[in-house]
């Protein structure tokens, strides 16, 4: 059976990578801020951009991110908008401790977003970044929103969420995927 490539095309002619372009398993380059302020405000610029456009034919009730190399560019920027929150700007993210609480939830991605696969996480995660300015700060993450800044950090380093897919698990399509529309669920974390 063969999914239709309606939501894939639709991404690809709004100006996502997809999925085999070799950008997206490849290792970003970081920006040396602030030198190179200029370039990461513009990259992240089109980062918005592009989410706009996928806001603009899908309706994200979770959230949204877009990494540089969905975009085609391989610099060390992503960005994420919580669906309840203000945006979040990456630039050379490293993530700095994760918590051993994890829980399995279903992710998609604009870069090939005709499936959804169930993707273990930590659910607590702490992330070094920095500002236009090249301070470092270290922020941290819970559940949901650390599951979104998880995703684009994989981006950043090459690594697509089915990769992460429990062994053995393996991805299904849209129309199979019944949680569309609802938000993710969490237990109350051990230890919180």
């Amino acid at each position: 059976m063969t999914t239709p490539p309606a939501a894939r095309d639709t991404m690809k002619s709004i100006g996502i990578v997809q999925e085999g372009d070799p950008v997206l398993t490849q290792l970003t380059h970081p920006f040396e801020l602030p030198r190179e302020a200029a370039e990461a405000q513009e990259v992240v610029a089109a980062l918005h951009a592009a989410a706009n456009r996928a806001t603009a034919v899908h309706t994200f009730s979770k959230g949204i991110g877009v990494a540089a190399p969905q975009i085609g560019v391989g610099r060390r920027a992503a960005i994420v908008r919580p669906a309840e929150s203000d945006a979040i700007t990456l630039l050379n993210p490293v993530v700095a401790e994760e918590s051993p609480d994890t829980d399995e939830q279903f992710e998609g991605c604009l870069s090939f977003f005709d499936v959804r696969g169930k993707v273990p996480r930590p659910r607590m995660l702490r992330v070094k970044h920095q500002d236009l300015g090249g301070n470092w700060r270290t922020t941290t993450y819970t559940d949901g929103l650390a599951r979104l800044v998880a995703h684009e950090v994989d981006h950043l380093y090459g690594v697509l969420y089915v990769t992460r897919m429990s062994p053995g698990s393996s991805t299904i399509s849209v129309a199979e995927y019944k949680g569309t529309g609802q938000n993710w669920q969490y237990s109350p974390r051990s230890g919180a």
